[in-house]
């Protein structure tokens, strides 16, 4: 039988703020790639900051293209630029936290 139509399967699409969330679900044809399933859930008209062609994307936390074909269940996320390197912000916290408790500080009345 020809011009049977596709199944559909259903994928969530997920953006993440620092204070908000979005997850979207979205049905697409068997087959869809990530880019298929990022513009089907309209995700950008609400973050038109996600700038498709440079975004990293992914499915569950594991980097991926925009051609990737998607299975049913995945969770297609687009990730944020990052704002600080974090290998340099661990450094930092444990520089400050050898500074604190090397000094260790006054502490005052109650801690003699």
């Amino acid at each position: 039988m020809t011009g049977q139509p596709s199944a559909m399967i259903r994928v969530e699409v997920a953006y993440a703020l620092p204070d908000e969330q979005w997850v979207v679900p979205v049905e697409v044809p068997e087959g869809a790639t990530l880019e298929q399933a990022i513009l089907t859930s309209r995700i950008q008209e609400r973050f038109p900051e996600i700038e498709l062609k440079s975004a990293k994307v992914g499915v569950f936390g594991k980097l991926g293209k925009l051609s990737a074909v998607l299975r049913a269940g995945d969770r297609v996320e687009i990730y944020r630029p990052l704002l600080a390197d974090p290998k340099a912000v661990r450094k930092q916290r444990a520089a400050e936290g050898k500074r604190m408790r090397k000094g260790g500080g006054a502490l005052g009345p109650e801690g003699d």
